[in-house]
């Protein structure tokens, strides 16, 4: 008769297994992945890593505005870890391949029992316990990720510091690796910091999207990685611009604390009882959703603020509104505060780290009020509320700011960027 262990016993087992079995897999993997390519001078291929391509925010829009930039020197192919939805939120870039590795749609076609080994994030070997994604990697996705860019050529580009620091361990010999961080060094744990400065100087650069940015990675790495600063580009929103004398403010984007949702309610709430024809639409989904929403109703704001599910068209919304309010507590560069910009809509922002303060000169093409300060805040909105024609003269000077930030103008620094890596490693 077969002996059967108490669970606690075979638990044990299994959690020595993978404590005594993870080094060695991991080991296996970065040794398949070292492969030597198979051609001195294959071709130039762009391969994104991205958390997923299937999401919405401003770090998935600014990589799918480039890679269908660079589709028309190189082939492109977007790598997304995950993917749980079955359409995307945006629409792929023209001429852009893009990859699932771990498709929870169409989960492997393997006995039961394997699949959970395969999915659960308890057993990935390649992923940064420091990143707040970790948890989302599954060893089903490293064994694919791997297999995908054995004996490859050209440039592989990570696009969040969990993602950059996998590049570099990863480190195929036929690839110039490059990290790219859309948000800003200050806003992650002292552990991811610590990883970040161990693994990047395995990247041959660091692109960063502000200058502030820039000096604070160069603090910190001083010369042990070569840095550019090249921020994302605006994408065309349309030929229409924003009604000015629509007694609408927008804001858009993730529904977390970063974004500073509760502080613009706060605000908006001050100037309703003078203002009360004026409205507030906060656009977007996530975690802070339902804690937003009740802070509306004990409020009392509920008739002039509404939350809305993310705006399919987020061009078209900004065509029905004058004022566009960037709250957040920290941010990269903030994205949709180009595309706001480029619609002549009046902006008043936060002057958070970082981007508002490379962007904004303060009463000349927008706000820029003090961060984590409703009462700041809610005199920004007051000033653009109350003056039609500052609305008008900050519109303009926006628009024209915009233009500096525009696909071809930042496109041709990445082509450059490319080229000039390509020629150093000799791939």
């Amino acid at each position: 008769m077969a002996v059967r262990f108490p669970r606690r016993v075979r638990n044990a087992a299994v959690r020595l297994a993978l404590e005594t079995g993870r080094p060695l897999l991991r080991r296996a993997l970065l040794r398949y992945v070292r492969a030597a390519p198979d051609t001195a001078d294959g071709e130039r291929r762009v391969y994104f890593l991205l958390y997923t391509a299937w999401g919405m925010g401003g770090t998935v829009r600014a990589v799918f505005n480039l890679a269908g930039h660079l589709a028309e020197r190189h082939p492109v192919t977007i790598i997304s870890l995950r993917r749980t939805s079955k359409q995307p939120f945006f629409a792929f870039p023209p001429g852009v391949e893009v990859e699932t590795l771990d498709d929870r749609n169409h989960p492997p076609r393997v006995p039961q029992r394997l699949r959970r080994v395969l999915l659960s994030p308890r057993l990935s070997v390649l992923a940064d316990p420091s990143d707040n994604v970790a948890a989302q990697f599954s060893l089903w996705a490293e064994l694919r990720l791997v297999r995908r860019l054995r004996r490859r050529t050209g440039f592989l580009i990570g696009t969040r510091p969990g993602l950059n620091i996998l590049a570099a361990e990863l480190a195929p010999p036929g690839m110039v690796l490059v990290g790219q961080d859309n948000m800003n060094l200050t806003a992650y744990s002292e552990a991811l910091r610590g990883r970040m400065l161990r693994r990047y100087p395995g990247l041959d650069a660091v692109v960063l999207l502000t200058e502030r940015d820039r000096l604070s990675y160069r603090e910190s790495f001083g010369d042990r990685v070569r840095l550019e600063q090249i921020p994302n580009a605006v994408r065309d929103m349309g030929p229409d611009r924003a009604d000015l004398d629509a007694k609408v403010v927008i804001s858009a984007g993730r529904l977390t604390g970063q974004k500073g949702y509760d502080l613009l309610i706060q605000a908006f709430e001050q100037l309703s009882p003078r203002h009360p024809d004026w409205r507030l639409r906060i656009f977007g989904s996530g975690r802070a959703g339902a804690s937003l929403k009740k802070m509306i109703k004990k409020r009392g704001v509920g008739d002039v603020v509404t939350l809305a599910p993310p705006a399919a068209d987020l061009g078209a919304e900004m065509d029905r509104a004058s004022v566009y309010a960037l709250s957040s507590r920290f941010e990269g560069m903030p994205l949709v505060l180009l595309e706001a910009m480029s619609k002549g809509m009046a902006i008043v922002a936060t002057d958070c780290p970082t981007g508002p303060a490379e962007l904004i000169e303060d009463h000349r093409n927008g706000l820029l009020v003090t961060t984590k300060d409703v009462d700041a805040l809610a005199g920004g909105l007051r000033e653009l509320i109350e003056d039609a024609e500052l609305r008008r003269r900050l519109a303009v000077a926006a628009v024209e700011t915009a233009r500096g930030y525009g696909m071809q103008a930042v496109g041709e620094r990445w082509d450059a960027l490319l080229d000039e890596l390509w020629a150093a490693r000799g791939v």
